[in-house]
C-alpha cells in the first residue's frame, strides 16, 4: 500500500510529463506500461485480441490493431485516473514493440498489399531452402525476408508494387511518426545483421539483389527495408495523426520522442537484464523462445537456431518455438467451463493460480502421459501444421497433477530441441536463464520446471509479470539518458539488476523426469504426423 505522500509524488511525475510509456502488441494482448524514470511501474493498460486463420494464413486485421491500441491506451488512462486522480496527457518518451518477424508489405501510399502474415506462418520452406545456402545463414521460415522471397518465388502480383517491408512494430511506429525505421534487434528478424556495423549485412544484401535481379522487380532490397537504429537513438516524434490513433479523445499531445521500435525478443532481453555474453532469458507465452548472448560466433549453420542481436547489437543465438502456452490456455478455458457447469464461477487468473501448482504434485515424468502442444506448425521439428494431442498408455498414471505437468512440459520441448544444439554441439555456456511471461505466473512452478527442462538455474525478475511492455518502456527511458550512459548493459545493471530474484537450481529428480518426458515427446511426433494426415 502506497502512502499518501508517495502517491502524490508519483502523480506529480505523471502530471509533469516525466513518465515513460512502453506499448507491446503481443500475441494475445496489447499491453501498455507507464513507468517512472527509475523504472518503477506506475500504471498499466491492456486489450485482449487473437489472431485468425484466414485462407491458410495466420493474421490480425489492421483495423483490430488500431482499435486494440486505442482501447489499450484508454485503459491505461483510466488506470492512471483511478490510481492517482490525474489525467495522462503526455510522457517524456515512448516506445512500441510487437511480435517479432512476419511480413507487412506496403505500397507507395502506405496501404497493405496483402494481409499481415505473422510469425506463426510456416509457409516459406521453399524460400528458406534457397536463401540459407545463398546467404550462408540459417533463415527461419517466419523471417520477413523468407516471406518476401516466397512471394517472389510464387510470383505473387503484389511484389511488383512493394515500396516498404516491415514488421508489426515497425508498421505501428511508422504510422505514429512517419519514420520507416526499426531497432537493430527487430531488424535481425527481418534480414541478417552485421554485428560489426549494427546494420544490414552489406554482402548478404548484395547477394540477394543479385539473386532476384533477373526478375526485374523494380526495386533493390535496401529500397524497401527500414533504416536500422540501435537502442538509445531517437527515432522520430509522435505526430498529431499518430496521437489521434493512440488516443482518439484528443487528450494525448503530439511531439513525444520515440525510441526505435523493437520486437518481443528484444524487450524480453531488456526486461530480464540479459544482454551480456553468457546471459540468457526465456520468454514463455503464446510462443516460447530462449535468447543466449554469445561469447563467440557459432562454428556452423544450424537450421533450428536463429542468429539475431540484442537491442544494442550484440550477437545472440535464439532457440524459438512457435508453440508455447496456447494449448495450455485452451485447457484452462475448458476447466473454467467445467467450473461454470458445476455452478462455480472461477476467474481465469484463479484457474491458473490453483491448477498450475498441482504440477509439482505429479510424477517427475508426468506419469507416462504424452502431450503435444502444436496448435500451429513447428519449424524446429519440421512441422508446417499442428494438431494438439494428448495420449496415454492403459497403465499411465492419469490424474490432474500429471496432466498439468504434461501440459507445462510439452510447452518447453521444441525450445529444448534448439538449446540442445547450442549446449551439446556448440558447447555454449549458459550461466543462468532469466524468465518472463505468463509461464512464470504460478508461483515457483514455472521456474522449477524450466530449470529441469534447460538444466540451468532459472531466476525471475520481480517485474517479469510486467512483460514486454515494461521492457519497451525501459528502452524508451534509456533514450532519454543514452548520451550520458556508457552502455545499455550498464544502464540495466544500475536500473533493474537488484530486481532479479534468487535463481532456482535444477532438481535432479525433475531433470530425470523431464528427460523421460522429452524422449517420449520426440517419439510421439510420429503420432503428430499421422494426426495431421488423418485430420486435414
Amino acid at each position: 500500500m502506497q502512502s499518501v505522500e508517495e502517491q502524490r509524488r508519483l502523480a506529480q511525475i505523471i502530471e509533469s510529463g516525466s513518465a515513460v510509456l512502453g506499448i507491446e502488441l503481443g500475441s494475445t494482448r496489447i499491453k501498455a506500461c507507464l513507468i517512472a524514470p527509475d523504472a518503477t511501474p506506475l500504471a498499466a493498460g491492456a486489450h485482449a485480441w487473437e489472431n485468425q486463420l484466414e485462407d491458410g494464413i495466420w493474421t490480425y486485421g489492421m483495423a483490430d490493431v488500431w482499435s486494440g491500441l486505442a482501447r489499450c491506451y484508454a485503459s491505461l488512462v483510466e488506470d492512471v485516473r483511478q490510481r492517482y486522480g490525474v489525467a495522462l496527457a503526455t510522457v517524456a518518451s515512448l516506445g512500441v514493440s510487437g511480435m517479432m518477424h512476419g511480413y507487412l508489405a506496403l505500397d507507395r501510399e502506405g496501404e497493405l498489399l496483402v494481409p499481415f502474415r505473422t510469425w506463426r506462418n510456416n509457409i516459406t520452406s521453399r524460400a528458406c531452402a534457397e536463401l540459407t545456402p545463398l546467404l550462408n545463414f540459417a533463415v527461419p521460415e517466419r523471417w520477413s525476408i523468407a516471406h518476401l522471397h516466397q512471394s517472389i518465388l510464387e510470383e505473387q502480383p503484389h511484389v511488383a508494387r512493394l515500396a516498404r517491408l516491415t514488421t508489426l512494430a515497425g508498421y505501428v511506429h511508422w504510422k505514429l511518426t512517419g519514420q520507416h525505421v526499426v531497432g537493430v534487434g527487430e531488424a535481425s528478424g527481418i534480414f541478417p545483421i552485421d554485428p560489426a556495423t549494427a546494420d544490414w549485412d552489406r554482402e548478404r544484401v548484395a547477394a540477394y539483389d543479385a539473386l532476384v535481379a533477373p526478375r526485374q522487380l523494380g526495386w533493390a532490397l535496401r529500397d524497401v527495408l527500414p533504416a536500422v537504429l540501435p537502442a538509445g537513438r531517437p527515432a522520430g516524434h509522435l505526430s498529431a495523426a499518430g496521437a489521434r490513433l493512440l488516443d482518439p479523445s484528443g487528450a494525448l499531445r503530439s511531439g513525444i520522442t520515440l525510441c526505435p521500435p523493437e520486437g518481443d525478443a528484444g524487450t524480453g532481453m531488456v526486461a530480464t537484464n540479459a544482454v551480456r555474453p553468457r546471459s540468457g532469458n526465456v520468454s514463455a507465452g503464446t510462443s516460447v523462445f530462449a535468447m543466449i548472448v554469445l561469447e563467440r560466433s557459432l562454428s556452423q549453420i544450424h537450421e533450428g537456431i536463429d542468429l539475431v542481436v540484442t537491442p544494442d547489437g550484440r550477437p545472440v543465438a535464439m532457440a524459438h518455438a512457435n508453440n508455447g502456452s496456447s494449448d495450455l490456455d485452451a485447457w484452462i478455458t475448458v476447466f473454467g467451463q467445467i467450473a461454470s457447469a458445476l455452478g462455480t464461477e472461477a476467474a481465469r487468473d484463479q484457474l491458473f493460480e490453483k491448477l498450475l501448482p498441482l504440477a509439482l504434485q505429479g510424477d517427475a515424468d508426468a506419469g507416462g502421459l504424452l502431450a503435444i502442444n502444436y496448435v500451429s506448425g513447428e519449424h524446429v521439428t519440421g512441422f508446417s501444421e499442428g494438431r494438439p494431442l494428448l495420449a496415454r498408455n492403459h497403465d499411465s498414471n492419469f490424474n490432474l497433477p500429471n496432466f498439468m505437468r504434461a501440459l507445462l512440459y510439452s510447452s518447453l520441448c521444441a525450445m529444448r530441441s534448439g538449446l540442445d544444439v547450442l549446449t551439446e554441439k556448440e558447447k555454449v555456456v549458459i550461466d543462468e536463464i532469466r524468465g518472463h511471461g505468463g509461464f512464470f505466473k504460478g508461483g515457483d512452478v514455472g521456474q522449477r520446471l524450466m530449470a529441469a527442462a534447460l538444466k540451468v538455474p532459472v531466476s525471475v525478475p520481480a517485474t517479469a509479470g510486467e512483460g514486454g511492455a515494461w521492457g519497451m518502456a525501459i528502452l524508451a527511458g534509456y533514450l532519454l539518458g543514452a548520451q550520458t550512459q556508457p552502455s545499455l548493459p550498464d544502464y540495466l545493471d544500475e536500473l533493474i539488476a537488484a530486481s532479479v530474484g534468487k535463481p532456482i537450481r535444477p532438481d535432479p529428480a525433475d531433470v530425470r523426469g523431464f528427460d523421460e518426458f522429452f524422449a517420449r515427446h520426440r517419439r510421439g511426433l510420429a503420432v503428430e504426423r499421422e494426426a495431421i494426415r488423418a485430420l486435414p
